[in-house]
């Protein structure tokens, strides 16, 4: 898998801390890749990433629902050490850092030589709505969800799709997806106000937030929007996918040093949005009139991948990914 690398904020707000959340860790022990996929109602950058840690070449580990970084370090440690991903959960329990057991919640997958294991833990302290289902290679779980169902159709979700092991995590946000799938979003109309969808392959030499094969991460920060169907757009725009033909946009050249040029075939567009491989917008502009071709001054860029989002009167049409040289 090429690497694919994004932290995307759209807006700025602060909704709500406490790393109550619906997430998942899945291993795929055919390709022998790891992931972990997530979503909460913080509206922060590391809102709903915190809870991910994956331990490269072993497995997955959520921690979440009261969220503490020493049980979430005990987690990374016991794995490492060999521990099955039972024997994880078991030993948090007795071990938690606030003798607090019952308001954590926990999912953990290993591959385990190619017989995957997984197992989860809900402390009945959690809030209300509560669950977690686990199978043979992955481990669903939620708290404070609007109901159970958005954790069981995560899990139909990811059973149905038959693609890759990014392709799974990525439905399975999808079939949690609703307003107030997180309640504390409920009001707002959202599922989630940020999420996460993060693999790791087996060439993969650093598991720190953004450096996996895949790593994306969206955030809202003042304008509501969807943040699944965001980073849905995302995960989209990093396998050269979109709502178009593949063939509707080109990018020229790509890489490119000095200029690109950005022509559609089918759509006419009036606003472009550049932004850095970090998530940060760094050009924007609307022009009253719509065009189908658009010629970009990149010499002054630092070399890197960046995104340009383009939009028809505020919807977006594609996102493309390009790399200055």
């Amino acid at each position: 898998m090429k690497k694919i690398i994004l932290l995307f904020a759209f807006f700025s707000s602060t909704l709500i801390f406490g790393q109550h959340t619906f997430s998942i860790v899945a291993v795929d022990p055919v390709t022998g890749e790891i992931g972990s996929a997530g979503a909460t109602c913080i509206d922060a950058q590391d809102g709903a990433l915190a809870i991910s840690d994956i331990i490269l070449g072993v497995g997955a580990i959520h921690t979440q629902s009261y969220w503490h970084p020493t049980n979430q370090a005990n987690a990374r440690v016991r794995m490492e050490a060999g521990d099955s991903p039972q024997e994880i959960m078991d030993w948090l329990v007795a071990n938690d850092v606030s003798n607090a057991p019952a308001s954590r919640q926990y999912g953990a997958v290993d591959l385990n030589d190619g017989s995957p294991r997984a197992a989860a833990f809900t402390g009945d302290e959690c809030f209300a709505e509560y669950i977690h289902v686990t199978g043979p290679n992955y481990a669903i779980q939620g708290n404070i969800l609007i109901s159970e169902e958005v954790v069981t159709d995560m899990e139909a979700a990811f059973l149905a799709e038959t693609g890759t092991l990014a392709d799974k995590l990525m439905a399975a946000l999808q079939g949690a997806k609703r307003p107030g799938a997180d309640a504390r979003c409920l009001d707002i109309g959202i599922s989630s106000a940020s999420a996460f969808i993060r693999v790791a392959d087996p060439s993969d030499t650093d598991s720190s937030y953004g450096n996996l094969s895949l790593d994306l991460n969206v955030w809202i920060t003042s304008e509501i929007f969807e943040p699944i169907d965001a980073l849905q757009d995302m995960y989209d725009a990093s396998l050269g996918i979109n709502n178009f033909e593949t063939s509707s946009y080109s990018v020229f050249p790509n890489p490119a040093k000095n200029y690109i040029t950005v022509t559609s075939n089918k759509s006419t567009f009036n606003e472009y949005e550049l932004f850095d491989v970090g998530g940060k917008l760094i050009e924007q502009n609307i022009s009253a009139k719509e065009n189908n071709r658009l010629v970009l001054d990149v010499s002054a860029r630092k070399s890197g991948i960046y995104f340009l989002k383009l939009r028809n009167n505020g919807v977006i049409l594609t996102t493309e990914k390009f790399l200055i040289k």
